[in-house]
């Protein structure tokens, strides 16, 4: 008799133990079990079974691109303090915060597109800052995406310009130059700046570019900039 009630109490022990079982199973994500609870089920913690929402990742990536452009603004801020510091060390400090905040909005900015792959204005802002970071290669890829999704932006045709004018593209500087002598005076204008300046410093110092090819391009850029100076002189 005595077995048969011990034999009756191990039966409801181990019954007891399979619900206890399966009580925890049901609180783990999913409903699995493996004979552990959670340690903590924290805000943080809490499984996520629904879908997130569809106008999730334009919101994140409208937020990365408000957080980029505060700090690019920053950037350009500090670069014109820098730039009329009173003394050497004064304009070092300033630069490594031009380059810090340059670095943060570089970031941002790819948050953004992380989220929204076809935002145009992260794809211009990235350009700038890869520019202004002496990323040229990399300018360049983001100025070409810019300019697929918009191709008359013409500042973005001006910035990837100078990208090529840093990596010696001097053919497709030039075509940029004719496309924005036809659609945007202005910005021809501050482009051929820039090419002057780049064959003035080539001249003194070839960095591995041919003679004539200098030679070319100075005279190309003399034709360029005679036809210019005539045609604005023109009543318009």
């Amino acid at each position: 008799m005595t077995r048969m009630l011990l034999s009756c109490f191990a039966m409801i022990a181990a019954a007891a133990l399979i619900d206890a079982s399966v009580a925890v199973g049901q609180m783990l994500p999913g409903g699995q079990g493996g004979g552990r609870a959670p340690a903590s089920m924290g805000p943080e913690e809490e499984p996520s079974t629904l879908a997130p929402s569809s106008d999730k990742p334009d919101v994140a990536a409208k937020k990365a691109f408000n957080a980029a452009m505060k700090s690019l603004n920053k950037a350009k801020e500090l670069e014109a303090a820098a730039a009329a510091a009173p003394n050497a060390d004064k304009k070092a400090k300033l630069m490594e915060k031009v380059s810090d905040n340059y670095n943060r909005a570089l970031d941002q900015f790819t948050e953004a597109l992380s989220n929204k792959g076809d935002m145009l204005d992260a794809w211009d802002g990235v350009g700038y800052v890869h520019l202004r970071l002496g990323a040229y290669a990399e300018a360049v890829d983001d100025y070409n995406h810019a300019l697929a999704l918009k191709p008359d932006l013409m500042e973005a045709i001006e910035h990837r310009a100078e990208a090529y004018l840093a990596i010696d593209r001097l053919e497709d500087a030039k075509i940029a130059y004719m496309d924005l002598f036809n659609h945007a005076p202005k910005l021809a204008d501050q482009l051929m700046v820039l090419m002057q300046k780049w064959q003035s410093d080539h001249r003194a110092d070839a960095r591995g570019m041919r003679a004539a090819d200098i030679d070319a391009f100075g005279k190309w850029l003399l034709e360029r900039d005679g036809i210019a100076k005539q045609t604005a002189s023109l009543p318009h």
